[in-house]
Formats: structure tokens, C-alpha cells, sequence
């Protein structure tokens, strides 16, 4: 890690070389950071940041290989002091709480990069913590929701993905009936009007994703 004198080392993990080129671009030229190194995939990051012991890690969640939020468990449980910006499109409230809870200090996203970037960079290298705003609210919108239970993310999932009931209580290997009262569950609980719109909540706040 450097000092406080130095600049601030980070390193860029996204699988959109785009989007990579625009974060260099906004941390050129400035004094106080330094981009040393990139990685386009969760496994590769944690090799990087091996090598080069950032002092910030801009991370993205949905990547091949590795997602983004199993390298930061990774990463925190070899590093424990890594320093983790998450840097995503999804505002949902249910992905965020999992990146925070897996130890990343800030949670980003991508179309507000260009006026809170560098601020959360320096924000989090003094070791404050940072969410975007419309995180924040979703994060409060949903604070006393009665979350679902793994089972019932199962069927979400398998309901987005077009299955019926019957098919979804044979790839479960559980009874019709048990799928139902579950599906009864999660309509309840996402205060959905539908099969179709549950599915469309559980994506739009990351309890389930493609």
C-alpha cells in the first residue's frame, strides 16, 4: 500500500474494455491517482491485485468467469484491509447489500462516474464509506422488507426464466403444492401483482439476475 504522500494506486476490473478506457481517461492527469493495472474478469482481478497490492479496486459485479462480488469476498479474505469501489448499473437494493456486506466500502454506479468518481475514490482511500444516492434510497425503501428465504429465490429465478409450476417443483424436486404456498410467499412479500412482475422486481433489485 502507499502512503499518504504518494498517489492513489488503483485498479480497474470491468469486462467492457470501453468502459475500462473511460476510467482511464477520467484518472489521467491527476495528480493524487494512478491507474496501475486492469483485469477484465473476478479471477484475474484477484490476481492483479496479488501483484499489485492497489490501494483501490474498482469493481464490477457481472463479469465471466468470476462475478465481481465473489472476487471481493476473495480479495477481503486474503486482504482484509483491501479497499473495494463498486462500480455497477444496477441500483438494486438487494445487490448492493450483498457487495457492502461482502466488504466493499462504496457502491457506484456507472452513469454518475464522471461527477462522483474521483471524490469516492478519495473518500474511501481516507476510509469513509460511500453509496449513490439512488442506492441509498432503494436501500431504504426496502430496509424493513421481509427478504425472501433461498428457497424462494429458487423459484423467483426458475419464474423468470419461464417456467410453470410443475416444472418448477420437478427441477426443485419438491411437491406442486409446495411451489405454490412458495410462490404465494414471494408474491406477498415483493407486494407483486403477478408471476411476471414479481420476476421483474426480483431483477430490477438483484435478488436474482441472468
Amino acid at each position: 500500500m502507499s502512503s499518504n504522500l504518494d498517489s492513489i494506486r488503483i485498479l480497474s476490473v470491468d469486462d467492457h474494455p470501453l468502459i475500462r478506457e473511460g476510467i482511464s481517461g477520467l484518472l489521467a492527469f491527476r495528480a493524487d491517482v494512478k491507474l496501475i493495472a486492469e483485469a477484465d474478469n473476478g479471477r484475474d482481478a484477484i490476481q492483479q491485485f496479488r501483484l499489485h497490492r492497489p490501494d483501490i479496486t474498482l469493481m464490477d459485479l457481472q463479469m465471466p468467469e468470476m462475478s465481481g462480488l465473489d472476487a471481493i469476498i476473495a480479495i477481503r479474505r486474503e486482504y482484509p484491509e483491501a479497499r473495494i469501489i463498486v462500480l455497477t448499473t444496477h441500483a438494486g437494493d438487494v445487490q448492493a447489500l450483498r457487495a457492502l456486506q461482502a466488504g466493499a466500502q462504496a457502491y457506484l454506479l456507472k452513469d454518475s462516474l464522471h461527477e462522483e468518481l474521483l471524490a469516492t475514490i478519495r473518500a474511501v482511500r481516507a476510509g469513509k464509506k460511500f453509496v449513490s444516492p439512488e442506492v441509498s434510497f432503494q436501500l431504504a425503501e426496502h430496509a424493513t422488507d421481509d427478504a425472501l428465504t433461498p428457497a424462494e429465490i429458487s423459484v423467483l429465478r426458475l419464474i423468470a426464466e419461464g417456467n410453470a409450476n410443475k416444472e418448477i417443483a420437478a427441477q426443485l424436486s419438491v411437491s406442486e403444492d409446495t411451489v405454490k404456498g412458495q410462490v404465494r410467499n414471494i408474491l406477498s412479500k415483493l407486494d407483486a401483482k403477478d408471476r411476471t412482475h414479481a420476476a421483474m422486481i426480483g431483477l430490477k433489485r438483484g435478488i436474482i439476475e441472468f
